[in-house]
C-alpha cells in the first residue's frame, strides 16, 4: 500500500478524541507487522485508546522519531459536501476529517515506514502513534513516561503537524484552566438576597480582557509569532437554570498560550489575585461569594535552536531550510523537555485547512512528503 491508499483506511476511522482509535492503531499495527515490524501499544486506563511505538532498523541509540496523532476534531455543527470520513478526491486536493490534521503525516510515515523495512539501516527510524493530542496532548504522556527508563533514546524527532512542509522551531506552550464562580441562589425579584455567580464570571472576563491588553502592549514579544505575545482566552462559559433564579453556579474554560520569554505561573497567580478580589468585592454588598481556578492540563512550548541537528537534517531532507514558529501546539514540547530530544514540527498540510469543514491536503503536499521520507530513509541507510 503507498501513503495514498494508507490515508484512504486512516481517513475512515472516525477518530475523533472523545471516542476510541483503537480501530486505527490495530490497522497501523497489523500492516507493519505485515512487513515485519513489531509495534508497542500503551492502552488507556479504560482500554479504548492507546499509543504505538515501533522501530526499524539497528537497535540502540540514535536514529530518527517521527510523531504524529490518531485523533481528530469532531465534525458536530459542520456542513461538509461530502462523507467527512470517506477520502475524496477532486481537482488536486483530498478531502476528509483529518486529511491535513494530520492523518496525511502519518499515511506518509507509516509507508516509509514499510519501505524502510527493505533497506538496510545504519540508524533506526521510529514511529509514535499518539491519543488524545487534540484535548491537551494527554495520550502521548504514558508512552513519555515510559520512554524516561530506556537506555536508548531517539536522537531528533519530527512532529508531523501540518506546516507545508516548512520547518516549525518553536511553537507557544498552552495552560488550560476552569474558573468555577459561585454565589447564592435566590428569587430574582429579590436579587438583593443572593449572588449571581454569573456577574462574578463577567467580572473575571473583563479582568482578562484586561490582562491581555496589557500583555499586547507591554508585555514579552517575540516577532517571529504571527500573534508575537502571549495570549488569554476564554472559550466556554456555563450557568444558570432558568432566567427567573438569581444562579449560584457558573464555570468558565480559559487558556493561556504563551511564548518561551514568559512564564505562565506569573499569569495565573495574577488571574487567582484577580479572582479573590472579584469574590470580596462582591461579598461586601452582598452574600458570600467565591472564584475558584484550577488548572486542567498544560504542555510546554517549543523553542529549539535554528542552528541544531535537527533543523540541519530536515533542511536537508525537504531542501527549504526556512524556519517558522507556530501558534498551535503539539507534543513537540514534550519530547523536547521530558526528554530533551530535538525537536522541529514539519509536515504536509496547511493548519489554515485543520478542523474545518470540508479539510483537505494538497495531492502535491502528499507526495513532497513522500520524497522527504524517502530521503530520510537514505539518510538512515
Amino acid at each position: 500500500m503507498n501513503s495514498l491508499q494508507i490515508l484512504d483506511r486512516l481517513v475512515s476511522y472516525p477518530t475523533v478524541s472523545r471516542d476510541s482509535n483503537l480501530g486505527l492503531i490495530g490497522f497501523v499495527s497489523e500492516f507493519l507487522s505485515s512487513h515485519g515490524v513489531e509495534s508497542r501499544l500503551y492502552p488507556d486506563s479504560k482500554g479504548l485508546k492507546a499509543n504505538l511505538y515501533a522501530s526499524v532498523g539497528q537497535s540502540g541509540a540514535g536514529g530518527v522519531l517521527l510523531s504524529g496523532h490518531s485523533d481528530v476534531v469532531a465534525v458536530d455543527g459542520q456542513t461538509w459536501i461530502s462523507d467527512p470520513f470517506r477520502l475524496r478526491e477532486d481537482a488536486g486536493r483530498l478531502y476528509a476529517r483529518g486529511a491535513a490534521d494530520m492523518k496525511g503525516f502519518l499515511a506518509c510515515a507509516v509507508a516509509a515506514m514499510a519501505r524502510a523495512s527493505l533497506r538496510s539501516l545504519r540508524l533506526p527510524l521510529h514511529l509514535a502513534v499518539s491519543y488524545d493530542e487534540e484535548v491537551g496532548c494527554l495520550g502521548v504522556r504514558s508512552l513519555i513516561d515510559d520512554m524516561k527508563s530506556w537506555t536508548h533514546l531517539p536522537r531528533v524527532c519530527i512532529v508531523g503537524e501540518p506546516t507545508l512542509l516548512r520547518i516549525a522551531i518553536g511553537h507557544k506552550g498552552k495552560v488550560a484552566l476552569r474558573a468555577t464562580c459561585r454565589g447564592v441562589a435566590a428569587h430574582s425579584a429579590r436579587p438583593d438576597r443572593g449572588q449571581n455567580a454569573i456577574h462574578l464570571g463577567a467580572d473575571l472576563v473583563r479582568m482578562i480582557r484586561v490582562r491581555q491588553a496589557t500583555i499586547a502592549s507591554a508585555g514579552p514579544r517575540d516577532s517571529e509569532y504571527e500573534v508575537p505575545y502571549t495570549t488569554l482566552h476564554v472559550g466556554t462559559i456555563h450557568g444558570g437554570a432558568q432566567l427567573n433564579i438569581v444562579p449560584d453556579h457558573c464555570d468558565l474554560e480559559l487558556e493561556i498560550r504563551n511564548i518561551a520569554a514568559d512564564d505562565t505561573a506569573l499569569h495565573i497567580d495574577g488571574l487567582r489575585e484577580d479572582a479573590r478580589k472579584i469574590a470580596f468585592a462582591a461579598s461586601k454588598s452582598g452574600p458570600a461569594a467565591d472564584i475558584g481556578l484550577e488548572v486542567i492540563h498544560e504542555y510546554p512550548g517549543l523553542d529549539t535552536p535554528e542552528d541544531s541537528e535537527i533543523v540541519d537534517l530536515v533542511a536537508g531532507l525537504t531542501g527549504d531550510r526556512q524556519c517558522t514558529k507556530v501558534g498551535f501546539g503539539s507534543e513537540g514540547g514534550l519530547f523536547s523537555q521530558r526528554l530533551k530530544i530535538p525537536t522541529v514540527v514539519c509536515g504536509p498540510g496547511s493548519i489554515e485547512q485543520a478542523h474545518k469543514p470540508d479539510e483537505y491536503l494538497a495531492t502535491d503536499q502528499l507526495s513532497r512528503c513522500d520524497r522527504m521520507m524517502d530521503a530520510l530513509i537514505d539518510y538512515l541507510a
